[in-house]
Order: C-alpha cells, then structure tokens, then sequence
C-alpha cells in the first residue's frame, strides 16, 4: 500500500533533480532547511544529486520558534557538510505587523512562510540558484500550506511521497533519529504541531487519503472499510478548498488562445 523501495525512489529523485535543474542550464540549489524531516530528506537527495558544493541552505527561524529547530538544520547542515547561514525573520514580520498587534497566529505564521519564501527567492536571484521545494504529498493534498510561501519552489522532488512515505525514506538517507522521531511542525508559533492542527495522524491521515486519492474508492467501499462519512467528507472538502492551491491562477477567457486553458505546451516546451 503506502510501502516503498526506498532505493529504487532515491535513485529515481536523484535523477529527478540532476534532470530538471540542468536543463534549464543551473547547477547552484537553495533551500530552506527547517529542522524538519521534510526538508532533510531533501538536502540529503540534493547533496546526493548535485554535489555539496551546489547545495545552499537558508536556516530561517522566528523570535519564538523552538530552539531544537535551528539546532536541528543546523545538524544536518554540517551532516551533509554544505553550506548554509541563518536569517532571522523576526524582524520583517514584526515590522509588518507593528500596525497590527491584534493579528492572530495564523496570519503571523502565514507571513514567517512568505518571508521565508522572499528570502530563498532573493538568494536565488543572487547566485542563480534554484529554489528547491520541501513539502510532501499529505501538505499538498490537503491543503496544509501557505500559498507563495512553503509551497512555492521551481521544483519539488517530495511533492509525491506522504508524510509516512518520507519517514521511511528518511531512515534510507540516515537522516538523524533525532530529526526523524520528533513531533512534525511547521513550527509557526509556540507549541504547534501539524498532527495536533491537523486533527489526525499522518498515519491516518495518510492511508485515507491513498484509498481515496491512488485508488480513487468511492464513498462507499471506504464506509465498507470502516472510515465514518463525516471523516471522509471532512478529508474530501479539505481537498477541495484547497485546490486553488495546487493550481495556476485561473485567468478569464477572453480570447481563442488562453494561458493554461487553450494555449497549453508540456511543461518542457522550448528546453
């Protein structure tokens, strides 16, 4: 079911990553290395792909993000032996809301991921590296993101693994135990974990959506399985208000050539 062959994966994201960074004539990464599994998992396969010396990492944290977190990218880091450096957003984000101090923590967490986001772009442009994308296939699915914050990337090597998936992949790549076994959070405010957010476990959450998602099992058969319906039709509406997402902008039609409707080219046309 939501068994991989972490080898045969591995070898399959490396060439993944080697193909779409040069061919569009880049050699230089960046990512934002949080101390989470997630993007361990991909500074390792980056590290494997292009070489340490064109793997950078941004270690971004906030006044109150927990210690562990820094400690954590910064293990992996010096794992890996890339480079990286540590930019706090505390002050962008506190200047932004200095006019705000009754906003609640889910616009604040929503602004630290597009700082984050501005801070990779701007290396990006400066070195001419490209940003690498973090996040897995349960994040994507159901929504858990910020749009133009830690979903936006050039490329995501994650974006088909769940987060059980990815687990196991870490401990194929000797990710750290430490890094591995932790609670997963996005860590944008005190305390925050995404299973608790979330309402589910990964574990959960996970084998739900592969019956609902890969196999594509109607109401019905999930029922049959034991999935009560005001699960399922909670799970299916995440993934539905969370479409736009997981999507282009959608752009009115006005003429017989529109961008992503009718004038639509494999993503490699040109390359």
């Amino acid at each position: 079911m939501l068994t991989i062959n972490p080898e045969m994966v591995t070898t399959m994201l490396l060439e993944f990553l080697r193909d779409e960074v040069r061919k569009i004539g880049m050699e230089k990464t960046v990512l934002g290395l949080s101390g989470g599994v997630d993007s361990a998992v991909v500074a390792a396969l980056l590290q494997k792909a292009m070489g340490k010396e064109n793997v950078h990492a941004l270690i971004m944290p906030f006044r109150e993000s927990n210690p562990d977190s820094r400690r954590h990218a910064e293990l992996m880091a010096h794992k890996l032996n890339i480079s990286f450096e540590v930019l706090d957003v505390s002050p962008m984000v506190d200047a932004f809301f200095a006019n705000n101090a009754d906003a609640d923590i889910i616009r604040r967490g929503n602004k630290m991921a597009r700082e984050r986001m501005c801070l990779l772009y701007d290396y990006s442009s400066a070195h001419q590296a490209l940003v690498i994308g973090t996040s897995n296939k349960t994040e994507l699915m159901l929504g858990y993101s910020t749009i133009h914050g830690d979903v936006a990337s050039a490329i995501n090597p994650i974006g088909d693994l769940y987060k059980t998936q990815i687990w196991a992949l870490a401990e194929y790549l000797q990710i750290p135990p430490e890094i591995i076994k932790k609670a997963p959070s996005a860590d944008l405010w005190v305390g925050q974990t995404d299973e608790e957010e979330l309402g589910y476990t990964y574990e959960q959450m996970d084998e739900l959506l592969y019956y609902m998602i890969d196999m594509r099992y109607p109401d019905e058969i999930m029922q049959d399985m034991g999935y009560e319906a005001k699960v399922l039709q909670d799970i299916r509406l995440r993934i539905q208000k969370s479409q736009f997402k997981r999507r282009p902008p959608v752009i009115a039609k006005l003429t017989n050539r529109t961008i992503n409707q009718d004038f639509r080219y494999c993503r490699d046309w040109g390359v």
